[in-house]
């Protein structure tokens, strides 16, 4: 969904494991792990992981809705992380993503072509889906289920 080549991101290290990450014009905010590691004043890199992926998820339908004249209102985004061990290490190894629409979508036929298109152009989930299991549902306004992958 960018046309971005490249892009820069900075991390520095404040206090244990307390970091400010700089994203340049769009700002900056702070990473921690929680206790015992951290003293949890901030989302950790899995939250970051599992948001970014959520944000990704939910422009994409919002990009693809209105490219169709559509209002999908106010998207709601919530994911649920699962952590396993694996060759003995802590992995991140499913996300599962729900997206709910805040309006009716007007053309059910383009919702049926955006539904089966729209993952396909988020950067971070095609990104990262080798590696972690990303389950996405999506449902209406009314809170009906319109797609699962």
């Amino acid at each position: 969904m960018t046309d971005q080549p490249s892009f820069n991101v900075t991390l520095r290290l404040l206090k244990g494991y307390k970091f400010e990450i700089d994203f340049g014009n769009a700002g900056n905010i702070f990473s921690d792990e929680p206790a015992p590691l951290g003293n949890g004043d901030g989302p950790n890199p899995e939250n970051l992981l599992a948001a970014a992926v959520a944000n990704c998820l939910a422009a994409s339908l919002l990009f693809a809705l209105r490219k169709y004249n559509n209002d999908p209102g106010q998207i709601h985004a919530e994911v649920q992380g699962e952590l396993e061990r694996q060759s003995g290490r802590l992995r991140i190894a499913k996300l599962q993503v729900s997206l709910q629409l805040g309006n009716e979508v007007i053309s059910t036929a383009i919702l049926d072509k955006v539904l089966s298109q729209f993952e396909n152009f988020c950067v971070v989930t095609q990104s990262v889906r080798s590696g972690i299991d990303i389950g996405v549902t999506v449902q209406d306004h009314a809170g009906e289920l319109l797609h699962v992958s």
